[in-house]
C-alpha cells in the first residue's frame, strides 16, 4: 500500500513539473527586441523629473499657498486634539 502511494505522489510531482519547462509550441524563444531612440542619460533625466498630472487626476500639480503661520496651525491642531474633535487610530469618520 505504501509503494502505491509513493508511486502516485511521484507521478503527480512529475506531471506537475512539466509546467516549469513550458516553451513556445515551435520551440523558439521569442524575446522582445527593440531599438531605443533615446540615450540612457535622457531616460534617467526623465525618470528623475516629476510627472505632470492633468486636471481630473489624483495627483497635485502645485503647492497650495497658505497664509497661516506654522506655529498657529500647530496650536490649532493641539487644541482640536484636546477637545476631542479629531479621530484617533483607525477609527474615524469616513
Amino acid at each position: 500500500m505504501q509503494i502505491s502511494k509513493l508511486l502516485a505522489v511521484t507521478a503527480l510531482a512529475t506531471f506537475a513539473s512539466f509546467g516549469a519547462y513550458a516553451d513556445e509550441a515551435d520551440g523558439t524563444d521569442r524575446a522582445l527586441q527593440f531599438t531605443s531612440t533615446r540615450t540612457a542619460s535622457e531616460v534617467r533625466t526623465e525618470a528623475l523629473s516629476p510627472v505632470k498630472i492633468s486636471n481630473g487626476s489624483t495627483g497635485v500639480t502645485a503647492l497650495a499657498g497658505s497664509n497661516v503661520d506654522r506655529q498657529a496651525l500647530r496650536n490649532e491642531a493641539i487644541t482640536a486634539v484636546r477637545a476631542g474633535q479629531t479621530s484617533q487610530g483607525e477609527v474615524g469618520l469616513m
